[in-house]
């Protein structure tokens, strides 16, 4: 079972939900739970479920390095490049390959007829491991300056196969790296805030599942009384509402001290363990008993 937590923007308190989505099943000797934190650019999954350090693996991809000895300065390998991610200027028997637009795609080392190009890995970001008191966290970071962050979730979900149950928290919008996190998923948790750019974006969202296929269900954060705007959408797109999170300063105290919810309060654990059992049930159609 994969369950994702997205949301079309930023902020929004995604990782809030997942993080404490992910905690009321640590109790649960059902399965093997694994949280994903996909969202690799800014992870923070492990400051609020503070597990182990188990160990960290780096992912690469392959990059075309040229051999200037065997290089007759054809140009075959730029004219491939979809990418142009090798600069050739001929007058001056000049090659060169840019990292950065580089998609190793491995077109320029089929072109090459002279075998003056080899692939040299080049770092990404890493994978962390956590392990948690019953269960595990695994997060990807995207080094610093890296510009393709896919490749580093494509590597993270890779380690979430020989799990029962997987959480992902993913990146927020509808760009590659979202869709990348959600593709094979049952289930999408969107979480939403009341406010016109939190629609607009949330509106985003649901287009874009509607082209998945995939089932999905709202949370509601920072609520208030007045949150017609967003129930008005989501009744015209006959989706449910799985849950309202108040706007209250007690819980941004919690979130800023990075409390998790459902240990401060037993109110909370309740809605949550309701989450998980409604979303249980739109997926395999049973409920899920807790413990």
């Amino acid at each position: 079972m994969k369950i994702a937590v997205a949301s079309g923007k930023g902020g929004t308190g995604k990782t809030t939900v997942a993080v404490n989505l992910f905690s009321v099943l640590q109790n649960q000797e059902k399965a093997s739970y694994v949280l994903a934190d996909c969202d690799v650019e800014e992870p923070n999954a492990h400051v609020f479920l503070k597990g182990e350090h188990q160990g960290s693996e780096n992912v690469t991809t392959p990059i075309p390095s040229i051999d200037k000895d065997k290089c007759v300065y054809c140009g075959k390998c730029a004219e491939i490049c979809a990418f142009n991610a090798i600069m050739f200027v001929k007058p001056i028997s000049h090659i060169q390959v840019l990292p950065d637009l580089c998609k190793s795609c491995g077109a320029c080392t089929w072109a090459c007829p002279y075998d003056a190009i080899n692939e040299i890995p080049k770092k990404l970001g890493v994978l962390n491991q956590y392990k948690l008191d019953k269960n595990n966290l695994l997060e990807g970071m995207l080094d610093i300056g890296s510009p393709f962050s896919v490749p580093v979730i494509k590597e993270l979900k890779k380690k979430t196969e020989d799990y029962e149950l997987v959480i992902y928290d993913s990146p927020p919008g509808t760009s590659c790296p979202v869709m990348e996190t959600i593709h094979d998923v049952d289930f999408v948790v969107i979480v939403a805030e009341p406010t016109p750019f939190g629609v607009a974006d949330l509106k985003l969202m649901i287009e874009t599942l509607k082209q998945m296929n995939k089932q999905a269900g709202v949370i509601i954060n920072r609520s208030t009384s007045d949150n017609n705007l967003i129930y008005d959408y989501l009744e015209q797109e006959n989706l449910p509402v799985l849950m309202e999170i108040p706007f209250e300063r007690q819980l941004a105290e919690q979130y800023s001290n990075g409390l998790l919810f459902v240990e401060q309060s037993d109110i909370y654990r309740e809605k949550f363990e309701n989450l998980f059992d409604s979303i249980h049930q739109k997926i395999t159609g049973k409920p899920f008993y807790f413990r």
